[in-house]
C-alpha cells in the first residue's frame, strides 16, 4: 500500500463536560489506539482554560491521531491516519459511550495512492478539489457549519 487511509470524524451533541475532562479525551484515544492495535510513539496533550477544551495528539508508527473538542458547541473532531490497512472502528458506538455523541459523521479518505497524480490532473483540470477517494461513511450525514473567512493582515 502506497500512502495510507485517513479517517475524518466529526462528533455532534456531546456532553460538555466530558469534552472538558482530559482523562475522558485520553481515554478515548487509548481505546481507539487499542482497538486498533496501534502503537504510540509520543502524546502531547492540551487542556485549554476556563471553558475550553483539549487538543491531543498521539504521534503513532503508523501516523497520527489527534482530537479537538469544543464543548462550547458540543463537538469533536477526530483525525486518524493509518499508513498500514485497519479494520473500520465503531466510531458511533466508542463516541456516543465516551462523549454522549448523539450524531457523528464519520469520512475515509484514501492518500497517497497509485494514480495519484493522474487524480491531481484530472481534479486540476475538473476544477474540483483532489479528493475524489473520499467517501462518507457515516449512518448520518452531520451538518455542514457555515464557513467563515478570516483574512490575514
Amino acid at each position: 500500500m502506497n500512502g495510507g487511509i485517513e479517517w475524518i470524524i466529526d462528533a455532534f451533541e456531546c456532553r460538555p463536560a466530558a469534552l472538558r475532562d482530559r482523562a475522558a479525551v485520553t481515554a478515548l484515544l487509548d481505546r481507539v489506539i487499542r482497538d486498533a492495535n496501534l502503537h504510540v510513539v509520543a502524546k502531547a496533550e492540551h487542556v485549554f482554560g476556563g471553558p475550553g477544551g483539549v487538543t491531543a495528539m498521539y504521534l503513532l508508527a503508523e501516523s497520527h491521531l489527534t482530537i479537538h473538542t469544543f464543548p462550547e458547541s458540543g463537538v469533536a473532531t477526530i483525525n486518524l491516519y493509518c499508513c498500514r490497512p485497519r479494520l473500520a472502528l465503531p466510531w458511533h458506538e466508542l463516541l456516543a459511550e465516551a462523549l454522549g455523541a448523539v450524531r457523528v459523521s464519520v469520512r475515509e479518505l484514501t492518500r497517497g495512492g497509485a494514480g495519484l497524480a493522474g487524480s491531481q490532473a484530472a481534479d486540476d483540470a475538473a476544477g474540483t478539489p483532489g479528493d475524489r477517494d473520499a467517501r462518507d461513511v457515516s449512518s448520518a450525514a452531520a451538518p455542514q457549519a457555515p464557513r467563515k473567512v478570516v483574512g490575514l493582515r
